[in-house]
């Protein structure tokens, strides 16, 4: 290949060096092609056959090796039980066998054990009957007998509510005239404190005033201080006040 009169030499070098290379390579496959195509011309046909259809030698591959076992998960710690609050062991009510002078007392009991064992009871007719299991004997017991016989005529418990059953336990038990008896007791003569302590006739003094409805202070000082015994009441007048 003939280059332009102007080529620069470097260029013609690297020309020349191109076209020497790509002639070798030329030679080179002309001679491998004569080389197979010789190889090819001596093998007889049987033999290409056997060539041909030769198996293809497999590659055994490595063994997989096998998947580690699944992670657990972390057991949950178990909470902390819980500390449930204890409740004091209540006394149960007393028996009651219908005196005018304990009904109410015994009717603070049951509702203050009711209040404090609430969740004792899941409804008012369990409240009704754990009551009248305390009624013994007396007045007290005929009444609660004749409840359940209403119930057995009728198939249906003749008080329904707890409120329905203290309006009547009161109207049954409590005192008829439990105002005017008060009244009575503390204008008589003879209402004293007698061998009560000052505590015992405390405490009685201030039930009749709240029967009696009474109210003003200095009326509760004059009939309070009329019952005590003279050596207190002596205590009280010489007491200095501030």
């Amino acid at each position: 290949m003939s280059l332009p009169a102007d080529t620069p030499p470097a260029v013609a070098d690297a020309l020349g060096y191109l076209q020497h290379h790509l002639q070798e390579l030329t030679e080179r496959q002309n001679a491998s092609e004569h080389t197979i195509n010789a190889t090819l011309a001596s093998l007889t046909a049987q033999q290409l056959t056997q060539l041909i259809t030769a198996p293809v030698p497999t590659v055994a591959l490595p063994p997989i090796p096998p998947s580690p076992p699944p992670i657990s998960p972390p057991s949950p710690v178990p909470a902390a039980p819980s500390k449930q609050r204890t409740r004091p062991k209540l006394p149960s009510p007393p028996d009651f066998s219908s005196e005018w002078s304990s009904g109410r007392a015994f009717l603070n009991s049951c509702t203050l054990y009711l209040r404090l064992a609430l969740e004792q009871f899941t409804c008012n007719e369990e409240k009704i009957f754990w009551t009248l299991a305390f009624f013994k004997d007396g007045r007290a017991a005929k009444w609660s007998e004749n409840l359940f016989r209403q119930e057995a005529d009728t198939g249906i418990f003749p008080i329904r509510s707890w409120t329905n059953f203290e309006q009547q336990f009161q109207s049954q038990f409590f005192p008829v005239n439990a105002e005017a008896d008060a009244i009575n007791t503390l204008e008589g003569s003879s209402y004293y404190q007698g061998n009560q302590t000052v505590d015992d006739y405390l405490d009685s003094f201030l039930i009749l005033a709240s029967d009696a409805g009474y109210m003003d202070p200095q009326t509760l000082v004059v009939k309070f201080r009329r019952g005590l015994k003279l050596n207190v009441q002596s205590q009280i007048a010489t007491m200095p006040f501030k």
